[in-house]
């Protein structure tokens, strides 16, 4: 269990700096740019790691279902998503509306049982936690931060020259 909380925790704390950096890299090149220069170099990077500790094994994928490979697709929408979402929000308020909607739909899979997903029964535990998550997205947001929505595009207008 400590293992996979670990890798959690590092997983959320790359998302975080990915997502830092891709907006970064789309203030100079823009969205479609940036889409194609992240998923390219992570291609390029996961192959040559794949080929590197498995070897060929890598293309062995076994019995799953052929749409399942498609989901690298997804990739495109995330990365598109979240430097817009960044850009108009910022990255502490863009992150953690992805990171709501992430936990609301993850629970709605595992609830239901889709996609492959055991079925989990939903608990009252469980809805508390999102409605916590969600709350304290809510309580973010009317903290009177600054750096909201509009102090985002009013940077970005600025570096566009528009203002």
């Amino acid at each position: 269990m400590m293992t996979g909380i670990s890798l959690s925790i590092l997983a959320g704390c790359l998302l975080s700096l990915q997502n830092i950096f891709n907006s970064k890299v789309s203030e100079k090149t823009g969205t479609w740019v940036t889409t194609a220069l992240v998923l390219g170099l992570g291609f390029a990077a996961s192959l040559t790691l794949g080929l590197l500790f498995q070897g060929t094994r890598m293309f062995r994928l076994g019995n799953m279902e052929a749409w399942f490979a498609f989901s690298g697709l997804l990739g495109v929408g995330v990365v598109v998503c979240m430097v817009q979402g960044i850009k108009h929000l910022g990255p502490t308020y863009g992150v953690l509306v992805a990171l709501s909607s992430q936990l609301i739909l993850a629970l709605m899979l595992d609830s239901l049982g889709w996609l492959g997903l055991e079925k989990v029964d939903f608990t009252m535990k469980q809805l508390i936690g999102v409605l916590v998550v969600i709350g304290g997205a809510a309580v973010f947001k009317l903290s009177g931060n600054k750096r909201n929505a509009r102090g985002a595009v009013h940077e970005h207008a600025e570096m566009e020259g528009l203002k």
